[in-house]
Formats: structure tokens, C-alpha cells, sequence
């Protein structure tokens, strides 16, 4: 059978990935098409795999042009589709449901956010979507129907122990024997991300000037940063970055994957936007396992305690790591189960 794939971020690509191969290994056919973001080119080039960027120019910044570019990646993906006659497609978008009903290809939307939480999306997304997958936790309000749910993230698609061992000698220069912390900076620029408020400039600052008598400081970021924070920029193979996050002490960041990342590795991480309370599976993690911590904007002087008191503990790494083992024997494998609801919802 033949299927295609949709990626719009470089998340996109490790969610896909092990589920992609799965397919291949099984003799399926796979045909991936993207939208250009930040690294998720060098992220398929690095794997040695064939794509079609149907968005060359880039992110839109403003309404209008975010929907005229949906309606021209609507048009080449029913333009490719019709003639790859995929079984079924998948992805992350609305233009995976528009171009399966128009076709009449069954489409499957990977979903990890609450409906209410983007209700924009989930207006585009889900109303043409033969299925949704999601955590079980999550809430799908008018579409809880289509919804196939599970128990796991989709960050277990790529970082549950079956498909990922952190190895030291990938990030060697960066001395991963030493302690160190993770500072992740989000665009939020995204149009479900309108209003949202994240870790600043000056914020971070402060922030480094907690961490720096505990140990070295890298930051990960999708902005511009300025010239104070700039020295502290981690450059490195971007297929590395998981290991960074599994040996970190503790990941600080306004970013909903990083900060999921470093909990399904039992890395201690506090999540600071406006997402805080809004999301089901971040929730789950933070209060029913306790592997992270959720704070509001603008409590910054909370944030700065917060980071103050799990910089100086002792003996955290270990007791996470009881955390994540507690979390993983409640949840099942997601390659497999995504492998077979395509292989079920496929078009025969």
C-alpha cells in the first residue's frame, strides 16, 4: 500500500519517524511532503530521505497570508495526492482532511492539543478527518467520536525506551558528565500561539544568574536572542538534541514539545507560558506524575523560586527517573498502535 505524510515541524519528523519506518519495513510505500520549519529540512536530509516541500517561502505572518498559503498547500498536496493515490495520509493539519475529502482518501490527524485549547485548528482539522489520534486524556468536545485515543504522548513515538538510548558520547563536547541546564526559547508565533506570553529577554537573564553557581547553561531557541544570551546558544547536530535533554539537570522553556520531551526522559523541566492549565497530556504529566512543573504568566518571581529551589537539590535526576518508570509501565507503544490504525483506516 501507499501512504503519504505531512510534516509542518521539525516535531513533526520525530513523531512520523519510527511509525514511517515501520510501515517501510512492512513493504509499504511512503511519500512525505513538508512545509518548511527551522531545522525539519536538515532533520529529513540527515536521514537521507526524499521529500516535497510544498511551502518553499516559509511561515505567513499575518491572517491573510496564513490562509492564502493553506489554500496554495491545499492545492499541491490534492495536486500530489491524486497522483501518488495514497491508501491513506496522515499528519498534523488541516490540509491532510481537506485533500483526503476531496479525493476521497481516509486521513488521519495526529492531535496532542485539546480542542478548546485551538479551537482555530480543530474548526480546520477536525470536522473532515476520517480519524483523530490522540492521548486518551485529551478532550475532543464535538469530535470525541472520531477520536482514537490512547494511553501515551506522542513524544513516546520517538523517546519511549524501545526506540531511544541516550548515549553521552553523541553530545561528548558538550561534557555531559558535568552538570548543566537546558533554557528553551519557542517562536510562538504560530496562529494558535496569538496572545501568548512566554520567557523573555530580561527574564532569562535572571534565570541565568540563578543557574550559574550550579552549573553550565544551554540555550535552545527558535528567536533571535540578544547579545547577553547569545554565548549561551547550543549549536550542535539538531538529531542530538534528545540527548542534551537526557542528561540535563533541569530543562526551563515556554515550549509545549521541549517540556513534554524532558518529562517522557525524566528530565525535570518548568514550563512557563500561557498554556499552563490549558492543556490535557502536559497536564497529566505535571500532576499526575509529577515530572514537571506548569507556571503562569506573569508569576515571574514564582518561576525564579521555582528554578532556585530544583537547581540546588540533591538527588532529583534519580528520583525522576522512579517518575518516568511509574509513567511508562501505564502507557503502551505508540509506533505500533498508530501503525495499526493506518493500517486500518487504509483505503483498500
Amino acid at each position: 500500500m501507499r501512504y503519504l505524510f505531512y510534516m509542518g515541524h521539525p516535531a513533526h519528523f520525530h513523531l512520523f519517524k519510527n511509525i514511517i519506518l515501520n510501515l517501510k519495513d512492512k513493504g509499504h510505500e511512503v511519500r512525505l511532503l513538508i512545509k518548511k520549519k527551522d531545522i525539519l529540512e536538515e532533520l529529513l536530509q540527515r536521514m537521507g530521505w526524499e521529500y516535497t516541500n510544498i511551502n518553499p517561502k516559509g511561515r505567513a505572518d499575518n491572517k491573510i497570508s496564513i490562509a492564502w498559503n493553506l489554500l496554495k498547500r491545499d492545492l499541491e498536496m490534492f495536486r500530489i495526492a491524486r497522483r501518488f493515490k495514497p491508501n491513506a495520509m496522515m499528519g498534523t493539519s488541516a490540509e491532510i482532511s481537506h485533500t483526503g475529502t476531496l479525493l476521497g482518501i481516509p486521513s488521519i490527524v495526529f492531535d496532542e492539543d485539546d480542542a478548546d485549547a485551538i479551537p482555530l485548528f480543530s474548526k480546520l482539522a477536525h470536522p473532515l478527518a476520517t480519524r483523530i489520534l490522540a492521548p486518551r486524556c485529551t478532550r475532543m468536545g464535538k469530535w470525541e467520536k472520531k477520536k482514537s485515543g490512547y494511553e501515551g504522548y506522542h513524544e513516546l513515538a520517538y523517546l519511549h525506551p524501545d526506540y531511544f538510548t541516550p548515549d553521552a558520547s553523541v553530545i561528548s563536547e558538550l561534557k555531559p558528565e558535568e552538570k548543566y541546564f537546558v533554557i528553551r526559547f519557542s517562536r510562538l508565533g504560530a496562529h494558535h500561539d496569538s496572545g501568548v506570553t512566554g520567557i523573555s529577554d530580561e527574564l532569562a537573564l535572571k534565570i541565568c544568574e540563578i543557574l550559574r553557581p550550579h552549573g553550565r547553561i544551554f540555550i535552545s531557541s527558535e528567536r533571535d536572542l540578544g547579545p547577553a544570551l547569545e554565548p549561551y546558544r547550543i549549536k550542535l547536530n539538531p538529531l542530538s538534541i534528545h540527548h542534551v535533554l537526557y542528561y540535563a539537570q533541569l530543562v526551563i522553556c515556554d515550549s509545549q514539545t521541549m517540556s513534554a520531551e524532558a518529562g517522557v526522559l525524566g528530565t525535570p523541566f518548568i514550563r512557563y507560558n500561557d498554556f499552563v492549565d490549558r492543556l490535557s497530556y502536559l497536564e497529566e504529566l505535571e500532576k499526575t506524575y509529577g515530572l514537571g512543573f506548569g507556571i503562569k504568566p506573569p508569576n515571574d518571581e514564582q518561576l525564579l523560586n521555582k528554578v532556585s529551589e530544583l537547581a540546588s537539590a540533591e538527588g532529583m535526576k534519580e528520583e525522576w527517573q522512579k517518575r518516568r518508570n511509574k509513567m511508562l509501565a501505564e502507557k503502551i507503544d505508540l509506533v505500533q498502535f498508530a501503525t495499526q490504525v493506518i493500517l486500518e483506516t487504509s483505503k483498500k
